[in-house]
């Protein structure tokens, strides 16, 4: 699954056009490197987000094509998040 339409399934971004801005403009990674909106994430995959001026790390657990709203966050598991970025003091 491409990774900003998994951002917007899980919904830790809410529209796909923001998710597709985020990736593009630098503010994720996947497994540690630079991502774009187009590269493909699967389960077991770990992303690093920044989203504003904080930082969330989740391991990928499913890439469904569409989940309820209720349900979106069965799709991730959040690892780390806060001000700094994870793994620097």
């Amino acid at each position: 699954m491409r990774l900003d339409k998994f951002l917007k399934v899980s919904r830790l971004i809410k529209r796909r056009t923001l998710a597709k801005e985020v990736c593009d403009g630098g503010g994720v990674e996947v497994n540690r490197r630079p991502a774009k909106a187009g590269t493909d994430v699967k389960p077991g995959d770990i992303l690093t987000l920044k989203l504003g001026n904080r930082w969330q790390t989740v391991e990928i657990l499913a890439t469904p094509e569409s989940i309820a709203a209720d349900r979106a966050k069965e799709t991730y598991r959040v690892l780390a998040e806060g001000k700094t970025r994870p793994g620097e003091p």
